[in-house]
């Protein structure tokens, strides 16, 4: 088996078809057809049960799918650390970020300067979800990601950056914006805006919500922190943020925030990597530049705090 049969077969097993699998590693259908044909006449047993809308794994095809993902890992790292050899600044770091809030406001600079001690590095960034980034991380698809956390997967390493205590928000004229807590009762039936599915602070309200077993009337799932503070903001509902995060719009009068009565949610943001993975130089520098990042935010945010 050669490592561009085997880079066809993990891309057919997760995208599902033949189609969107080449289409994943550049190749043509027949192409893709071929590679994985020639694995099947090595190996002697079919790797796939073809169907007219998808593709199965076989019991052979379940074996073999989690050796060749481990065995594209060192493939992939064996070229990095090779790279190194011939100089960092030819070396490659694929980003996640789970945080529109922080991939707009702190990763700009951040990599600007990465850029600045890396000038011919290839540096590449996507976004998603924390599981979905999470399982690309599994997948070698990236290096590091910055997501929420906890990360339950057990092979994957996190450190946390940023930590900020869950509270309700709304808009100055609520009636009840004079008060500081809010009842989970009350706050269940107000409309919510809360945000999308998948992230690890949204389960953690929704499993809160469910031990103390109230329904909460959400009205917008949003997929951005700075959405949801907008549309309370104009009277569209309540909304639940991180207390340190939407201190500014509180002190200026936009928003009021309430703390939630027996919930002891936290937001805590990090990065995470492969246990065990190699980590490059220039990943390396790009989490002390995290690292930096938010330090300097949580200074910023206490002197507001305090002014």
């Amino acid at each position: 088996m050669e490592i561009r049969q085997l880079r066809a077969f993990v891309a057919i097993a997760e995208a599902k078809t033949f189609t969107a699998g080449a289409k994943r590693v550049h190749v043509t259908q027949a192409a893709i057809s071929m590679q994985i044909r020639q694995i099947e006449d090595e190996v002697g047993v079919p790797l796939f049960i073809r169907t007219p809308r998808r593709v199965i794994l076989t019991e052979a095809g379940e074996r073999l799918l989690d050796r060749a993902r481990k065995i594209l890992r060192e493939h992939d790292t064996a070229l990095l650390e090779l790279a190194e050899i011939a100089g960092a600044e030819h070396g490659r770091l694929r980003l996640g970020s789970a945080s529109a809030m922080f991939a707009t406001m702190q990763l700009p600079s951040i990599l600007q300067k990465l850029k600045e001690k890396f000038p011919q590095a290839e540096i590449t960034v996507s976004s998603g979800t924390s599981a979905a980034l999470v399982e690309k991380i599994m997948h070698g698809d990236i290096d590091v990601a910055f997501v929420s956390l906890p990360v339950e997967a057990s092979n994957i390493q996190t450190e946390l950056l940023f930590s900020d205590e869950i509270c309700a928000i709304a808009h100055p004229s609520h009636p009840l914006a004079k008060q500081k807590v809010i009842s989970v009762a009350t706050l269940a039936a107000e409309q919510l805006i809360l945000g999308e599915q998948g992230g690890n602070t949204r389960r953690q309200i929704d499993d809160f919500f469910s031990q103390v077993g109230v329904k909460p009337h959400v009205v917008m799932e949003l997929s951005r922190q700075e959405a949801i503070n907008q549309m309370v903001e104009n009277n569209m509902g309540v909304g639940i943020a991180g207390a340190k995060t939407a201190r500014n719009e509180v002190r200026e009068g936009r928003l009021v925030s309430w703390m939630i009565e027996g919930a002891e949610i936290k937001w805590e943001l990090g990065l995470a990597k492969l246990r065990g993975g190699y980590f490059s130089p220039i990943a390396t520098e790009f989490a002390a530049l995290c690292r930096e990042s938010f330090r300097e935010r949580e200074r910023e945010l206490k002197a507001k705090g305090k002014s």
